[in-house]
């Protein structure tokens, strides 16, 4: 089976701290890849991961904090990069936010924040990872979307057109730096357990999603890590502008009613 392999390639990951993330960062650490940690708020958490992927993959690391909603910071974070690790070849769009609200109750403000974080937030740095991308003429572009760029939900209307316009985004992307020997593609997580989640999952009822999710089981960490780390590689070399859903047919068993009849045990 052929290894992934990152060897010799600088990828920088947003929201990079913690959960999906870290996760993704750990990976392409372990495929090779020297690996730039964006956090927000939490230095500590992005200064601990640094090590342990130093520590565990000996390669090299560092981390920097930026909102990736702000074109300044945005800026200065891939300034650091390149002085730090080099030239970008990887970027993974990977922060977001979400919260609920009724939509008859959601305030500008937040409405602002949220979709700035997942729309802004991406395009902001794809652009600054581009111009660095075109010149040495390949690179990959990664946008963590969601199975909510297609499938609507009560409470989350900004966190879902932001979604929505994120996909087009990718898509348009791809087809602005395909001359430029850039790719990009997007990749939609279903019901994903992480750390932070991991409670209100098991408040809600977790039988209840892996009986709503035909392969059986919530997805982890790990599964979309993978992804992200063959989408990065050159085995993906020929995948460009394709979304890549990863939730165990979640999303496509909206009739769940089964009309066939049971199969008699032998």
């Amino acid at each position: 089976m052929t290894k992934i392999n990152l060897s010799g390639k600088n990828a920088l990951v947003t929201g990079g701290s913690q959960g999906i993330g870290a996760e993704i960062c750990r990976k392409l650490a372990s495929c090779g890849a020297a690996v730039f940690i964006n956090f927000y708020s939490n230095e500590a958490k992005a200064a601990m991961l640094a090590k342990e992927i130093a520590t565990n993959y000996g390669v090299k690391v560092a981390y920097g904090g930026a909102n990736v909603a702000d074109a300044r910071q945005v800026k200065e974070m891939f300034t650091q990069m390149d002085k730090e690790l080099g030239t970008i070849d990887i970027l993974v769009n990977n922060a977001g936010s979400e919260s609920i609200a009724h939509v008859l109750d959601l305030e500008e403000e937040e409405w602002d924040r949220v979709v700035n974080i997942n729309l802004k937030g991406p395009f902001l740095c794809s652009q600054q990872a581009g111009k660095r991308m075109g010149v040495i003429g390949k690179g990959v572009i990664i946008n963590i979307s969601s199975i909510h760029d297609k499938v609507p939900r009560k409470g989350l209307i900004h966190y879902c057109a932001a979604k929505a316009g994120l996909k087009m985004f990718s898509k348009c992307l791809s087809l602005e730096l395909a001359d430029k020997n850039i790719r990009v593609v997007s990749v939609a997580p279903g019901a994903i357990e992480t750390n932070m989640n991991k409670t209100e999952i098991e408040a809600f009822g977790k039988e209840k999603f892996e009986k709503w999710i035909p392969q059986g089981r919530i997805g982890n960490v790990t599964d979309v890590a993978n992804t992200v780390a063959f989408m990065a590689s050159d085995l993906a070399d020929y995948i460009n502008g394709a979304d890549v859903y990863i939730d165990g047919a979640y999303m496509n068993h909206t009739i769940q009613y089964d009309p066939r009849i049971p199969k008699l045990k032998k």
